[in-house]
Protein backbone atom coordinates (compact mmCIF):
# COMPACT_ATOMS: atom_id res chain seq x y z
CA UNK A 1 0.00 0.00 0.00
CA UNK A 2 1.43 3.38 -0.96
CA UNK A 3 2.12 6.03 1.67
CA UNK A 4 -0.53 8.34 0.25
CA UNK A 5 -3.20 5.64 0.19
CA UNK A 6 -5.32 5.63 3.34
CA UNK A 7 -6.52 2.20 4.46
CA UNK A 8 -9.98 1.25 3.30
CA UNK A 9 -9.79 -1.95 5.35
CA UNK A 10 -7.58 -2.50 8.35
CA UNK A 11 -7.38 -5.86 10.12
CA UNK A 12 -5.70 -5.34 13.49
CA UNK A 13 -4.45 -8.01 15.94
CA UNK A 14 -7.21 -10.26 14.64
CA UNK A 15 -7.71 -13.76 16.10
CA UNK A 16 -10.32 -16.45 15.44
CA UNK A 17 -11.06 -19.45 17.65
CA UNK A 18 -13.50 -22.32 17.40
CA UNK A 19 -14.04 -23.43 20.96
CA UNK A 20 -10.62 -24.18 22.44
CA UNK A 21 -8.95 -24.32 19.02
CA UNK A 22 -7.45 -21.11 17.71
CA UNK A 23 -6.98 -21.00 13.92
CA UNK A 24 -6.04 -17.35 13.20
CA UNK A 25 -3.35 -15.61 15.24
CA UNK A 26 -2.83 -11.82 15.53
CA UNK A 27 -3.29 -10.97 11.86
CA UNK A 28 -2.49 -7.39 10.83
CA UNK A 29 -3.28 -6.40 7.25
CA UNK A 30 -4.25 -3.10 5.62
CA UNK A 31 -5.79 -2.59 2.17
CA UNK A 32 -5.78 0.83 0.57
CA UNK A 33 -8.45 2.39 -1.61
CA UNK A 34 -8.06 1.24 -5.20
CA UNK A 35 -5.58 -1.48 -4.26
CA UNK A 36 -5.45 -5.15 -5.33
CA UNK A 37 -4.11 -7.43 -2.58
CA UNK A 38 -3.74 -11.21 -2.68
CA UNK A 39 -3.98 -13.40 0.42
CA UNK A 40 -2.27 -16.72 -0.30
CA UNK A 41 -1.57 -19.92 1.58
CA UNK A 42 -2.43 -23.59 1.65
CA UNK A 43 -5.73 -25.10 2.73
CA UNK A 44 -6.08 -24.68 6.47
CA UNK A 45 -3.83 -21.61 6.57
CA UNK A 46 -6.72 -19.40 7.70
CA UNK A 47 -7.01 -17.18 4.64
CA UNK A 48 -10.66 -17.96 3.87
CA UNK A 49 -11.66 -17.68 7.53
CA UNK A 50 -9.97 -14.28 7.69
CA UNK A 51 -11.71 -13.06 4.51
CA UNK A 52 -15.13 -14.38 5.51
CA UNK A 53 -14.74 -12.74 8.92
CA UNK A 54 -14.66 -9.36 7.19
CA UNK A 55 -18.31 -9.96 6.31
CA UNK A 56 -18.98 -11.69 9.64
CA UNK A 57 -19.91 -14.92 7.82
CA UNK A 58 -17.96 -17.26 10.13
CA UNK A 59 -20.44 -18.82 12.53
CA UNK A 60 -19.82 -20.35 15.97
CA UNK A 61 -16.45 -18.61 16.22
CA UNK A 62 -14.90 -16.23 18.73
CA UNK A 63 -13.23 -13.11 17.33
CA UNK A 64 -10.81 -10.73 18.97
CA UNK A 65 -9.04 -7.68 17.59
CA UNK A 66 -10.53 -5.21 15.11
CA UNK A 67 -11.69 -5.19 11.50
CA UNK A 68 -11.98 -1.53 10.58
CA UNK A 69 -13.73 -0.66 7.31
CA UNK A 70 -13.74 3.00 6.33
CA UNK A 71 -13.19 4.00 9.95
CA UNK A 72 -15.82 1.70 11.53
CA UNK A 73 -15.11 -1.54 13.41
CA UNK A 74 -17.23 -4.25 11.75
CA UNK A 75 -16.90 -6.56 14.77
CA UNK A 76 -18.94 -4.12 16.88
CA UNK A 77 -21.84 -3.88 14.43
CA UNK A 78 -25.13 -5.71 14.94
CA UNK A 79 -26.33 -8.35 12.51
CA UNK A 80 -28.90 -5.92 11.12
CA UNK A 81 -26.19 -3.33 10.50
CA UNK A 82 -24.03 -5.96 8.77
CA UNK A 83 -26.87 -6.75 6.37
CA UNK A 84 -26.58 -3.19 5.17
CA UNK A 85 -22.83 -3.63 4.62
CA UNK A 86 -22.94 -6.97 2.79
CA UNK A 87 -23.45 -6.51 -0.91
CA UNK A 88 -23.60 -2.73 -0.67
CA UNK A 89 -20.19 -1.73 0.72
CA UNK A 90 -18.42 -5.12 0.70
CA UNK A 91 -19.29 -7.87 -1.80
CA UNK A 92 -17.92 -11.35 -2.41
CA UNK A 93 -17.28 -13.56 -5.44
CA UNK A 94 -17.20 -17.23 -4.42
CA UNK A 95 -15.14 -20.07 -5.82
CA UNK A 96 -17.96 -22.25 -7.16
CA UNK A 97 -20.76 -20.18 -8.72
CA UNK A 98 -22.96 -23.24 -9.32
CA UNK A 99 -23.11 -23.69 -5.56
CA UNK A 100 -23.29 -19.99 -4.69
CA UNK A 101 -26.07 -19.18 -7.17
CA UNK A 102 -29.63 -20.22 -6.29
CA UNK A 103 -30.75 -22.82 -8.87
CA UNK A 104 -34.44 -21.88 -8.44
CA UNK A 105 -34.04 -18.25 -9.53
CA UNK A 106 -32.89 -16.70 -12.79
CA UNK A 107 -29.69 -14.69 -12.91
CA UNK A 108 -31.73 -11.51 -13.34
CA UNK A 109 -33.83 -12.23 -10.26
CA UNK A 110 -30.70 -12.77 -8.16
CA UNK A 111 -29.10 -9.53 -9.35
CA UNK A 112 -32.38 -7.65 -8.78
CA UNK A 113 -32.58 -8.89 -5.18
CA UNK A 114 -29.48 -6.96 -4.19
CA UNK A 115 -30.61 -3.87 -6.06
CA UNK A 116 -34.04 -4.00 -4.43
CA UNK A 117 -32.67 -4.47 -0.90
CA UNK A 118 -29.88 -1.88 -1.01
CA UNK A 119 -31.05 0.67 -3.57
CA UNK A 120 -34.82 0.22 -3.58
CA UNK A 121 -35.06 -0.13 -7.36
CA UNK A 122 -38.35 -1.20 -8.91
CA UNK A 123 -38.43 -4.41 -11.00
CA UNK A 124 -38.12 -2.76 -14.42
CA UNK A 125 -35.25 -0.52 -13.32
CA UNK A 126 -33.49 -3.46 -11.63
CA UNK A 127 -33.86 -5.53 -14.80
CA UNK A 128 -32.31 -2.79 -16.94
CA UNK A 129 -29.42 -2.42 -14.47
CA UNK A 130 -28.97 -6.22 -14.50
CA UNK A 131 -28.76 -6.30 -18.29
CA UNK A 132 -26.15 -3.54 -18.22
CA UNK A 133 -24.12 -5.40 -15.58
CA UNK A 134 -24.18 -8.62 -17.61
CA UNK A 135 -23.13 -6.68 -20.70
CA UNK A 136 -20.34 -5.04 -18.72
CA UNK A 137 -19.01 -8.40 -17.55
CA UNK A 138 -18.94 -9.72 -21.11
CA UNK A 139 -21.86 -12.15 -21.17
CA UNK A 140 -23.20 -12.40 -24.75
CA UNK A 141 -26.86 -11.58 -25.41
CA UNK A 142 -27.46 -10.11 -21.92
CA UNK A 143 -31.11 -9.33 -22.76
CA UNK A 144 -31.70 -13.06 -23.15
CA UNK A 145 -29.24 -14.39 -20.57
CA UNK A 146 -30.77 -12.34 -17.76
CA UNK A 147 -33.71 -14.79 -17.82
CA UNK A 148 -31.44 -17.86 -17.74
CA UNK A 149 -31.09 -20.16 -14.74
CA UNK A 150 -27.56 -20.98 -13.48
CA UNK A 151 -27.55 -24.47 -15.03
CA UNK A 152 -28.19 -22.91 -18.46
CA UNK A 153 -24.90 -21.00 -18.36
CA UNK A 154 -21.34 -22.22 -18.87
CA UNK A 155 -18.83 -22.14 -16.01
CA UNK A 156 -17.29 -18.91 -17.24
CA UNK A 157 -20.70 -17.29 -17.74
CA UNK A 158 -21.78 -18.30 -14.22
CA UNK A 159 -18.65 -16.71 -12.79
CA UNK A 160 -19.31 -13.55 -14.80
CA UNK A 161 -22.88 -13.52 -13.45
CA UNK A 162 -21.48 -13.80 -9.91
CA UNK A 163 -19.22 -10.84 -10.59
CA UNK A 164 -22.19 -8.88 -11.96
CA UNK A 165 -24.14 -9.63 -8.76
CA UNK A 166 -21.19 -8.56 -6.62
CA UNK A 167 -20.81 -5.28 -8.51
CA UNK A 168 -24.56 -4.51 -8.62
CA UNK A 169 -24.44 -2.00 -5.79
CA UNK A 170 -20.94 -0.74 -6.65
CA UNK A 171 -19.16 -1.92 -3.46
CA UNK A 172 -15.98 -0.28 -2.23
CA UNK A 173 -14.34 -3.63 -1.38
CA UNK A 174 -14.61 -6.86 -3.38
CA UNK A 175 -13.57 -10.18 -1.81
CA UNK A 176 -12.75 -12.79 -4.49
CA UNK A 177 -12.39 -16.32 -3.07
CA UNK A 178 -10.59 -18.57 -5.61
CA UNK A 179 -12.62 -17.07 -8.50
CA UNK A 180 -10.83 -18.98 -11.30
CA UNK A 181 -9.98 -22.39 -9.80
CA UNK A 182 -12.39 -24.56 -11.80
CA UNK A 183 -12.07 -22.68 -15.10
CA UNK A 184 -10.21 -23.49 -18.31
CA UNK A 185 -7.08 -21.49 -19.07
CA UNK A 186 -8.66 -19.22 -21.66
CA UNK A 187 -11.75 -18.58 -19.51
CA UNK A 188 -9.49 -18.02 -16.50
CA UNK A 189 -7.55 -15.44 -18.48
CA UNK A 190 -10.80 -13.70 -19.46
CA UNK A 191 -12.02 -13.57 -15.84
CA UNK A 192 -8.68 -12.19 -14.63
CA UNK A 193 -8.67 -9.51 -17.32
CA UNK A 194 -12.30 -8.72 -16.50
CA UNK A 195 -11.59 -8.31 -12.77
CA UNK A 196 -8.58 -6.10 -13.44
CA UNK A 197 -10.51 -3.93 -15.90
CA UNK A 198 -13.54 -3.56 -13.65
CA UNK A 199 -11.42 -2.83 -10.59
CA UNK A 200 -9.36 -0.19 -12.37
CA UNK A 201 -12.52 1.53 -13.61
CA UNK A 202 -14.21 1.40 -10.20
CA UNK A 203 -10.98 2.44 -8.48
CA UNK A 204 -10.98 5.68 -10.44
CA UNK A 205 -14.63 6.38 -9.70
CA UNK A 206 -15.09 5.00 -6.16
CA UNK A 207 -11.68 3.73 -5.04
CA UNK A 208 -12.80 0.08 -5.07
CA UNK A 209 -10.24 -2.37 -3.68
CA UNK A 210 -10.01 -6.13 -4.20
CA UNK A 211 -8.83 -8.81 -1.78
CA UNK A 212 -8.07 -11.98 -3.74
CA UNK A 213 -7.93 -15.29 -1.84
CA UNK A 214 -6.11 -17.95 -3.83
CA UNK A 215 -3.39 -20.58 -3.97
CA UNK A 216 -2.69 -19.92 -7.68
CA UNK A 217 0.65 -18.14 -7.65
CA UNK A 218 0.57 -17.40 -11.38
CA UNK A 219 -2.75 -15.63 -10.89
CA UNK A 220 -1.29 -13.67 -7.96
CA UNK A 221 1.68 -12.55 -10.04
CA UNK A 222 -0.62 -11.26 -12.78
CA UNK A 223 -3.36 -9.73 -10.64
CA UNK A 224 -2.08 -8.41 -7.32
CA UNK A 225 -0.11 -5.30 -6.40
CA UNK A 226 0.70 -6.63 -2.93
CA UNK A 227 0.77 -10.15 -1.49
CA UNK A 228 0.17 -11.39 2.06
CA UNK A 229 1.20 -14.96 2.88
CA UNK A 230 -0.45 -17.03 5.62
CA UNK A 231 0.77 -20.25 7.21
CA UNK A 232 -1.16 -22.11 9.92
CA UNK A 233 -3.17 -19.02 10.84
CA UNK A 234 -0.18 -16.67 11.00
CA UNK A 235 0.55 -13.88 8.53
CA UNK A 236 4.22 -14.66 7.86
CA UNK A 237 5.11 -12.18 5.11
CA UNK A 238 3.68 -9.15 3.28
CA UNK A 239 5.32 -7.34 0.39
CA UNK A 240 4.77 -5.93 -3.06
CA UNK A 241 4.19 -8.65 -5.64
CA UNK A 242 7.38 -7.93 -7.54
CA UNK A 243 9.55 -7.91 -4.40
CA UNK A 244 7.97 -11.01 -2.89
CA UNK A 245 8.41 -13.13 -6.02
CA UNK A 246 11.92 -11.81 -6.63
CA UNK A 247 13.20 -12.11 -3.05
CA UNK A 248 10.92 -14.03 -0.62
CA UNK A 249 12.03 -13.71 3.00
CA UNK A 250 10.11 -16.33 4.98
CA UNK A 251 10.96 -20.06 4.54
CA UNK A 252 7.29 -20.88 3.95
CA UNK A 253 7.02 -18.30 1.16
CA UNK A 254 10.16 -19.72 -0.43
CA UNK A 255 8.66 -23.21 -0.22
CA UNK A 256 5.42 -22.04 -1.83
CA UNK A 257 7.24 -20.34 -4.70
CA UNK A 258 9.39 -23.44 -5.13
CA UNK A 259 6.34 -25.69 -5.48
CA UNK A 260 5.83 -25.30 -9.23
CA UNK A 261 5.67 -28.62 -11.10
CA UNK A 262 9.06 -29.96 -12.20
CA UNK A 263 9.68 -32.27 -15.10
CA UNK A 264 11.29 -35.44 -13.75
CA UNK A 265 9.86 -38.12 -16.05
CA UNK A 266 11.95 -40.76 -17.79
CA UNK A 267 11.92 -41.37 -21.52
CA UNK A 268 9.83 -44.25 -22.87
CA UNK A 269 11.75 -47.05 -24.67
CA UNK A 270 11.29 -47.06 -28.43
CA UNK A 271 10.11 -50.68 -28.34
CA UNK A 272 7.46 -50.09 -25.64
CA UNK A 273 4.18 -51.79 -26.56
CA UNK A 274 0.93 -49.93 -27.08
CA UNK A 275 -1.41 -50.21 -24.11
CA UNK A 276 -4.09 -48.17 -25.85
CA UNK A 277 -4.75 -47.40 -29.50
CA UNK A 278 -7.62 -45.43 -31.01
CA UNK A 279 -8.38 -45.33 -34.72
CA UNK A 280 -10.90 -43.10 -36.46
CA UNK A 281 -13.00 -42.68 -33.31
CA UNK A 282 -16.27 -40.75 -33.53
CA UNK A 283 -18.87 -40.49 -30.76
CA UNK A 284 -22.43 -39.19 -31.12
CA UNK A 285 -24.86 -38.11 -28.41
CA UNK A 286 -28.58 -38.32 -29.05
CA UNK A 287 -30.31 -35.06 -28.18
CA UNK A 288 -33.81 -33.64 -28.44
CA UNK A 289 -34.10 -31.43 -31.52
CA UNK A 290 -35.46 -27.90 -31.16
CA UNK A 291 -37.97 -25.99 -33.29
CA UNK A 292 -39.46 -27.64 -36.36
CA UNK A 293 -36.72 -30.30 -36.26
CA UNK A 294 -38.41 -31.76 -33.18
CA UNK A 295 -41.02 -33.18 -35.55
CA UNK A 296 -38.31 -35.47 -36.89
CA UNK A 297 -37.58 -36.91 -33.45
CA UNK A 298 -34.16 -37.08 -31.75
CA UNK A 299 -31.06 -35.84 -33.51
CA UNK A 300 -27.36 -36.60 -33.11
CA UNK A 301 -24.62 -34.34 -31.78
CA UNK A 302 -21.10 -35.44 -32.70
CA UNK A 303 -18.84 -34.97 -29.70
CA UNK A 304 -15.71 -36.60 -31.16
CA UNK A 305 -14.52 -36.53 -34.77
CA UNK A 306 -11.98 -38.96 -36.27
CA UNK A 307 -9.72 -39.24 -33.23
CA UNK A 308 -6.49 -41.24 -33.64
CA UNK A 309 -3.97 -41.73 -30.85
CA UNK A 310 -1.77 -44.29 -29.14
CA UNK A 311 -0.48 -44.68 -25.59
CA UNK A 312 2.55 -46.85 -24.82
CA UNK A 313 3.47 -48.71 -21.66
CA UNK A 314 5.09 -46.36 -19.15
CA UNK A 315 4.02 -43.25 -21.06
CA UNK A 316 1.94 -40.23 -20.04
CA UNK A 317 -0.27 -38.73 -22.72
CA UNK A 318 -1.62 -35.30 -21.81
CA UNK A 319 -5.05 -34.27 -23.09
CA UNK A 320 -5.70 -30.51 -23.04
CA UNK A 321 -8.49 -28.30 -24.33
CA UNK A 322 -11.33 -26.09 -23.13
CA UNK A 323 -14.63 -27.31 -21.73
CA UNK A 324 -16.62 -28.90 -24.55
CA UNK A 325 -13.51 -29.90 -26.48
CA UNK A 326 -14.24 -33.61 -26.05
CA UNK A 327 -11.71 -34.53 -23.35
CA UNK A 328 -14.24 -36.12 -20.98
CA UNK A 329 -16.04 -37.92 -23.82
CA UNK A 330 -12.71 -39.38 -24.92
CA UNK A 331 -11.96 -40.60 -21.39
CA UNK A 332 -15.45 -42.11 -21.01
CA UNK A 333 -15.08 -43.94 -24.32
CA UNK A 334 -11.66 -45.31 -23.38
CA UNK A 335 -13.09 -46.65 -20.11
CA UNK A 336 -16.03 -48.24 -21.95
CA UNK A 337 -18.59 -45.96 -20.30
CA UNK A 338 -19.53 -44.48 -23.68
CA UNK A 339 -19.86 -46.53 -26.88
CA UNK A 340 -18.08 -45.44 -30.04
CA UNK A 341 -20.26 -44.55 -33.04
CA UNK A 342 -17.44 -45.09 -35.53
CA UNK A 343 -13.91 -46.44 -35.11
CA UNK A 344 -12.15 -48.65 -32.60
CA UNK A 345 -10.74 -48.34 -29.11
CA UNK A 346 -8.22 -51.13 -28.52
CA UNK A 347 -6.73 -52.10 -25.19
CA UNK A 348 -3.65 -54.33 -25.52
CA UNK A 349 -4.53 -54.77 -29.20
CA UNK A 350 -8.07 -56.00 -28.59
CA UNK A 351 -11.20 -53.90 -29.40
CA UNK A 352 -13.50 -53.02 -26.52
CA UNK A 353 -16.43 -54.71 -28.25
CA UNK A 354 -14.64 -58.07 -27.94
CA UNK A 355 -14.19 -57.56 -24.21
CA UNK A 356 -17.93 -56.95 -23.96
CA UNK A 357 -18.64 -60.43 -25.33
CA UNK A 358 -18.44 -61.93 -21.84
CA UNK A 359 -18.77 -60.59 -18.31
CA UNK A 360 -15.55 -62.34 -17.29
CA UNK A 361 -13.56 -60.61 -20.04
CA UNK A 362 -15.12 -57.25 -19.22
CA UNK A 363 -14.32 -57.62 -15.53
CA UNK A 364 -10.72 -58.43 -16.42
CA UNK A 365 -10.59 -55.29 -18.56
CA UNK A 366 -11.90 -53.15 -15.69
CA UNK A 367 -8.95 -54.34 -13.60
CA UNK A 368 -6.56 -53.21 -16.33
CA UNK A 369 -7.99 -49.67 -16.46
CA UNK A 370 -8.71 -47.39 -13.51
CA UNK A 371 -9.50 -43.71 -12.99
CA UNK A 372 -8.58 -41.02 -10.46
CA UNK A 373 -11.14 -38.22 -10.38
CA UNK A 374 -10.78 -34.47 -9.94
CA UNK A 375 -12.63 -34.25 -6.62
CA UNK A 376 -11.45 -36.97 -4.23
CA UNK A 377 -14.05 -36.02 -1.63
CA UNK A 378 -16.86 -36.53 -4.13
CA UNK A 379 -15.43 -39.81 -5.47
CA UNK A 380 -14.85 -41.44 -2.06
CA UNK A 381 -17.92 -42.80 -0.28
CA UNK A 382 -18.38 -40.90 3.01
CA UNK A 383 -19.96 -44.01 4.57
CA UNK A 384 -17.02 -46.34 3.96
CA UNK A 385 -13.79 -46.56 5.91
CA UNK A 386 -10.46 -46.21 4.12
CA UNK A 387 -9.96 -49.97 4.44
CA UNK A 388 -13.30 -50.59 2.71
CA UNK A 389 -12.63 -48.01 -0.02
CA UNK A 390 -9.18 -49.30 -0.96
CA UNK A 391 -10.19 -52.93 -0.51
CA UNK A 392 -13.35 -52.77 -2.64
CA UNK A 393 -11.49 -53.55 -5.86
CA UNK A 394 -9.64 -56.40 -4.18
CA UNK A 395 -12.90 -58.01 -3.06
CA UNK A 396 -14.21 -57.91 -6.64
CA UNK A 397 -11.09 -58.69 -8.67
CA UNK A 398 -9.01 -60.70 -6.17
CA UNK A 399 -11.61 -62.92 -4.45
CA UNK A 400 -8.97 -65.54 -3.67
CA UNK A 401 -7.50 -63.30 -0.96
CA UNK A 402 -8.77 -63.97 2.55
CA UNK A 403 -9.39 -61.15 5.04
CA UNK A 404 -5.85 -61.03 6.57
CA UNK A 405 -4.23 -61.14 3.11
CA UNK A 406 -6.53 -58.42 1.84
CA UNK A 407 -5.79 -56.17 4.82
CA UNK A 408 -2.05 -56.72 4.38
CA UNK A 409 -2.35 -55.70 0.72
CA UNK A 410 -4.37 -52.59 1.70
CA UNK A 411 -1.72 -51.56 4.24
CA UNK A 412 0.95 -52.07 1.58
CA UNK A 413 -0.95 -49.86 -0.86
CA UNK A 414 -1.45 -47.11 1.71
CA UNK A 415 2.23 -47.16 2.57
CA UNK A 416 2.99 -46.94 -1.16
CA UNK A 417 1.16 -43.60 -1.34
CA UNK A 418 2.63 -42.27 1.90
CA UNK A 419 -0.08 -43.20 4.43
CA UNK A 420 0.15 -45.49 7.44
CA UNK A 421 -1.97 -48.40 8.68
CA UNK A 422 -3.42 -46.06 11.32
CA UNK A 423 -5.86 -44.64 8.74
CA UNK A 424 -7.64 -47.94 8.00
CA UNK A 425 -10.69 -47.32 10.17
CA UNK A 426 -11.05 -43.60 9.47
CA UNK A 427 -13.42 -41.91 7.00
CA UNK A 428 -12.71 -39.55 4.07
CA UNK A 429 -13.90 -36.40 5.85
CA UNK A 430 -11.10 -36.83 8.38
CA UNK A 431 -8.40 -36.16 5.77
CA UNK A 432 -7.04 -33.21 3.83
CA UNK A 433 -7.53 -32.87 0.08
CA UNK A 434 -4.06 -34.18 -0.68
CA UNK A 435 -4.50 -37.17 1.62
CA UNK A 436 -7.87 -38.00 0.03
CA UNK A 437 -6.26 -37.93 -3.41
CA UNK A 438 -3.58 -40.33 -2.16
CA UNK A 439 -6.35 -42.65 -0.98
CA UNK A 440 -7.98 -42.44 -4.42
CA UNK A 441 -4.65 -43.34 -6.05
CA UNK A 442 -4.22 -46.30 -3.67
CA UNK A 443 -7.72 -47.51 -4.62
CA UNK A 444 -6.79 -47.31 -8.32
CA UNK A 445 -3.54 -49.22 -7.74
CA UNK A 446 -5.24 -52.01 -5.79
CA UNK A 447 -6.10 -54.10 -8.86
CA UNK A 448 -2.68 -53.58 -10.51
CA UNK A 449 -3.88 -51.66 -13.60
CA UNK A 450 -1.86 -51.00 -16.74
CA UNK A 451 -3.64 -47.75 -17.60
CA UNK A 452 -4.90 -45.02 -15.27
CA UNK A 453 -7.07 -42.14 -16.50
CA UNK A 454 -6.21 -39.05 -14.45
CA UNK A 455 -9.10 -36.58 -14.69
CA UNK A 456 -7.86 -33.24 -13.32
CA UNK A 457 -6.27 -35.02 -10.32
CA UNK A 458 -4.52 -31.92 -8.94
CA UNK A 459 -6.77 -28.99 -9.88
CA UNK A 460 -8.39 -28.79 -6.43
CA UNK A 461 -5.07 -29.02 -4.55
CA UNK A 462 -2.69 -26.41 -3.18
CA UNK A 463 0.56 -25.93 -5.06
CA UNK A 464 2.76 -27.73 -2.53
CA UNK A 465 0.28 -30.62 -2.19
CA UNK A 466 -0.01 -30.70 -5.99
CA UNK A 467 3.75 -31.11 -6.23
CA UNK A 468 3.63 -34.02 -3.77
CA UNK A 469 0.88 -35.81 -5.71
CA UNK A 470 2.65 -35.31 -9.04
CA UNK A 471 5.87 -36.64 -7.50
CA UNK A 472 3.96 -39.67 -6.24
CA UNK A 473 2.45 -40.33 -9.68
CA UNK A 474 5.88 -40.04 -11.31
CA UNK A 475 7.43 -42.47 -8.82
CA UNK A 476 4.61 -45.00 -9.23
CA UNK A 477 4.93 -44.81 -13.01
CA UNK A 478 8.64 -45.57 -12.84
CA UNK A 479 8.13 -48.43 -10.41
CA UNK A 480 5.19 -50.17 -12.10
CA UNK A 481 5.47 -49.03 -15.71
CA UNK A 482 2.03 -47.41 -15.54
CA UNK A 483 0.50 -45.59 -18.50
CA UNK A 484 -1.37 -42.37 -17.76
CA UNK A 485 -4.04 -40.62 -19.81
CA UNK A 486 -3.72 -37.24 -18.10
CA UNK A 487 -6.62 -34.81 -18.61
CA UNK A 488 -6.18 -31.29 -17.29
CA UNK A 489 -6.42 -27.60 -18.14
CA UNK A 490 -3.25 -26.84 -16.14
CA UNK A 491 -0.58 -26.53 -18.82
CA UNK A 492 2.22 -26.31 -16.26
CA UNK A 493 1.24 -29.76 -14.97
CA UNK A 494 1.13 -31.18 -18.51
CA UNK A 495 4.54 -29.73 -19.29
CA UNK A 496 5.96 -31.37 -16.18
CA UNK A 497 4.22 -34.75 -16.47
CA UNK A 498 3.45 -35.65 -20.08
CA UNK A 499 5.73 -37.33 -22.60
CA UNK A 500 3.36 -36.39 -25.41
CA UNK A 501 0.41 -34.02 -25.57
CA UNK A 502 -2.84 -33.95 -27.53
CA UNK A 503 -4.65 -30.63 -28.01
CA UNK A 504 -8.40 -30.91 -28.60
CA UNK A 505 -10.89 -28.38 -29.89
CA UNK A 506 -14.57 -28.98 -30.73
CA UNK A 507 -14.13 -32.75 -30.59
CA UNK A 508 -11.10 -32.86 -32.89
CA UNK A 509 -7.38 -33.28 -32.33
CA UNK A 510 -5.83 -30.09 -33.71
CA UNK A 511 -2.25 -30.74 -32.65
CA UNK A 512 -0.21 -33.56 -31.15
CA UNK A 513 3.45 -34.25 -30.53
CA UNK A 514 6.18 -34.42 -27.92
CA UNK A 515 5.23 -32.11 -25.07
CA UNK A 516 8.25 -29.82 -25.13
CA UNK A 517 8.06 -29.46 -28.91
CA UNK A 518 4.39 -28.49 -28.80
CA UNK A 519 4.87 -26.08 -25.90
CA UNK A 520 7.97 -24.41 -27.32
CA UNK A 521 6.86 -24.22 -30.97
CA UNK A 522 3.07 -24.65 -31.23
CA UNK A 523 1.91 -24.80 -34.83
CA UNK A 524 -1.89 -24.54 -34.54
CA UNK A 525 -3.46 -21.14 -33.70
CA UNK A 526 -5.65 -22.73 -31.03
CA UNK A 527 -2.62 -24.22 -29.24
CA UNK A 528 -0.92 -20.85 -29.44
CA UNK A 529 -3.97 -19.17 -27.87
CA UNK A 530 -4.09 -21.76 -25.06
CA UNK A 531 -0.44 -21.23 -24.22
CA UNK A 532 -0.82 -17.46 -24.39
CA UNK A 533 -3.78 -17.63 -21.99
CA UNK A 534 -2.23 -20.01 -19.49
CA UNK A 535 -0.75 -17.19 -17.36
CA UNK A 536 2.55 -19.09 -17.24
CA UNK A 537 4.51 -16.05 -16.10
CA UNK A 538 7.25 -18.36 -14.85
CA UNK A 539 7.76 -20.36 -18.06
CA UNK A 540 11.46 -19.60 -18.05
CA UNK A 541 11.79 -20.99 -14.53
CA UNK A 542 10.01 -24.15 -15.57
CA UNK A 543 12.42 -24.67 -18.45
CA UNK A 544 15.35 -24.48 -16.05
CA UNK A 545 13.82 -27.31 -14.01
CA UNK A 546 13.43 -29.66 -16.97
CA UNK A 547 15.55 -32.75 -16.42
Amino acid sequence: MSENCKPLLSIEDFCVSFGDRQCVFDVNLAIGRGERVALVGESGSGKSVTALSVLRLVRDATHTGRIVFDGEDLLTKSEQQMRGVRGADIAMVFQEPMTALNPLYTVGQQIAESLRLHEGLRPNAARERGIELLRRTGIPEPERRIDSYPHQLSGGQRQRAMIAMALACRPRLLLADEPTTALDVTVRQQIVDLLIGLQEQEAQERGMAVLLITHDLNLVRRFAQRVAVMEKGVLVETNTTEALFANPQHPYTKRLLDSEPRRAIESVPDDAQNVLSIEGLAVDYRTNAKGWRSLLGRTAFRALHEVDLTLRRGETLGIVGESGSGKSTLASTVLGLQRATIGDVKVAGKPLREYRSSSKAWRALCARMQIVFQDPFGSLSPRMTIEQIVGEGLRIHRPQLDAPERRARIVELLQEVGLSAEVLLRYPHEFSGGQRQRIAIARALAVEPELIVLDEPTSALDVSVQQQVLGLLTRLQKKYGLSYLFITHDLAVIRAMAHRVVVMKSGRIVETGHTLDVFDTPSHPYTQSLLAASILQNAAALKENIA
